[in-house]
């Protein structure tokens, strides 16, 4: 008797590399994988496109797993996510229709590099001196120094409290909130416990590591952002839904802020002709945050892990 072969999708593989990050030919006698680099966003596509598979690799947040879309898969049997933990899929949807959820390990190290990157990138304005160079051009602007000024930093847990690490090594003053932080845990981060209010107002980088929850969603609007400093800069490589989208949009549009840079946003992929793709006072990248080699290796190694150790017990 021939065994069943199981039908595997690996979502939203943007750069084409799910494959070769791990070895799964390991499942390949037990079954069928098909890999999507394209994004759908469409509920009732991402259903059609998912209806004959028994597993779903899915990468992130990238395509969510809601009640309504989990409903409508009847062949679903085992959702592989990567990372440990993912807000995005309704895991007690997926329990009320015995469908197991899978995670992976996780690594910060890429979160808390790529953050500074974008931090030092903002500061010293790289994009447009890049580019000034690449169309002929030479010196536009004048970078900010660090040394002295005041890193802000919003919630000072497993990336927060490194990111601030790295401030102190560049001599930057460290100030912190968030609304369970007491003063020695700013103070194991280095940094010095101050009032909501204090670290919008004093904040010269202000930089946001947060879960995102139903106490965080939209915890920055338009009032913290108008107590920024008009030289000050926000960055977000949290989550989008953190800071209300609107009011950061108004602020840069009115140049109320010297500038922020973005790694994430309400909607991803960001629309073809949001705000953020023109506005000169943004540094926008499309939430590569986690996106290393290293991670990757993890997180498909681990799924495929995952995969192989559901399919023996089944």
């Amino acid at each position: 008797m021939q065994m069943k072969k199981y039908k595997i999708a690996v979502l939203d593989d943007y750069q084409n590399v799910a494959l070769e990050n791990a070895d799964w030919s390991v499942l390949h006698d037990r079954a069928d994988i098909t890999v999507f680099r394209d994004h759908l966003a469409d509920p009732d596509a991402v259903i059609e496109r998912l209806l004959p598979f028994d597993v779903v690799c899915v990468m992130r947040e990238r395509t969510p797993l809601p009640r309504n879309v989990i409903e409508r898969l009847p062949n679903l049997k085992l959702i592989a996510s990567t990372g440990p933990g993912n807000g995005s899929i309704d895991v007690a949807a997926a329990g009320n229709h015995e469908i197991q959820v899978v995670h992976t390990g996780y690594r910060s190290e890429p979160a808390i590099e790529f953050t500074w990157t974008l931090i030092l990138a903002s500061a010293r304005h790289i994009v447009a001196e890049s580019n000034a160079v690449r169309s002929g051009g030479w010196q536009q602007g004048v970078g900010t120094d660090l040394r002295g000024r005041t890193l802000g930093v919003l919630g000072v847990g497993r990336i927060g409290s490194q990111v601030a690490q790295i401030g102190s090594a560049f001599g930057m003053n460290l100030i912190a909130w968030s609304q369970n932080m007491t003063p020695e845990i700013a103070n194991a981060a280095g940094a010095t416990l101050v009032s909501k209010d204090e670290l919008f107002e004093k904040s010269d980088i202000l930089t946001i590591h947060l879960v995102l929850s139903s106490r965080t969603r939209s915890l920055v609007g338009i009032a913290e952002l108008e107590r920024m400093k008009p030289s000050a800069r926000l960055i977000n490589t949290s989550r989008g839904a953190i800071v209300e989208e609107r009011a950061l949009i108004r602020v840069l549009k009115n140049k109320q802020i010297a500038g922020a840079a973005i790694d994430v946003f309400d909607d991803e992929p960001l629309p073809p002709d949001h705000p953020f793709r023109t506005l000169d006072n943004i540094l926008a990248t499309p939430h590569i945050g986690y996106v290393t080699q290293g991670l990757y290796k993890t997180f498909y190694e681990d799924t495929v892990s995952n995969i192989r150790n559901w399919l023996d017990a089944h």
